[in-house]
């Protein structure tokens, strides 16, 4: 089937079957209820993927290669792609396939393209970071300094089961919220207000505007 049918088809499927094919197509798994968010991610990397065929986007380091042209849009962690012959053509010489790297290689390759070590052992997340870094689509380097003139930061607890987490991040990145940190200054200006404390409540929101 091709690429245009694949993704004229996914209005017609269940939530379901999205979510099915969301984990063939991405190579993660997700229970998003967000039909929208669903139908637009596979769209992305089904594109991303240069006109192939669902079976050849990947979901395992056996099949899945690293993009080999800049124009191809990241679908996020886990959303890696099979390259077309003419895709490998073009790869940069010596490109690595990293989704058939280890842990500890892929955190080695991390410290080199991103200029920052990692605690991480998420191999989609590495794979996802590694190659957006690469792409000049975030910071490379150490982390500036949370210290600024004048301004006193304090580090607060938050402590929570791995599994609310998991459904926590699910339905921040869902509603295109950029990241956890936006999310709880977000939730915390709403709460904020509804509690009347409109003052604590600005802070919020001048620094999530930011």
């Amino acid at each position: 089937m091709s690429t245009n049918k694949e993704i004229a088809n996914l209005d017609k499927m269940k939530l379901n079957e999205l979510q099915a094919k969301f984990a063939e197509v991405i190579g993660e798994k997700t229970r998003s209820p967000n039909k929208t968010f669903l139908v637009r991610k596979i769209t992305e990397a089904l594109q991303a993927a240069g006109g192939g065929t669902a079976g050849e986007s990947a979901a395992s380091p056996s099949t899945v290669s690293e993009p080999a042209t800049a124009s191809e849009t990241s679908a996020g962690p886990g959303a890696a792609t099979e390259p077309t012959p003419a895709a490998d053509a073009t790869a940069a010489p010596g490109a690595e396939k990293l989704t058939r790297l280890e842990v500890p290689e892929l955190q080695a390759r991390y410290l080199e393209v991103v200029g920052r070590p990692t605690g991480s052992t998420d191999k989609p997340y590495l794979i996802w970071k590694i190659r957006e870094a690469q792409k000049g689509r975030i910071p490379i380097g150490p982390r500036k300094s949370a210290h600024r003139e004048e301004v006193t930061f304090k580090i607060l607890p938050l402590r929570m089961e791995s599994a609310v987490v998991d459904k926590l991040d699910e339905a921040w990145r869902s509603r295109g919220i950029k990241n956890r940190m936006e999310f709880f200054r977000g939730a915390l200006c709403h709460y904020l207000k509804e509690l009347g404390a409109e003052d604590a409540a600005a802070l919020f929101a001048d620094a999530t505007a930011a």
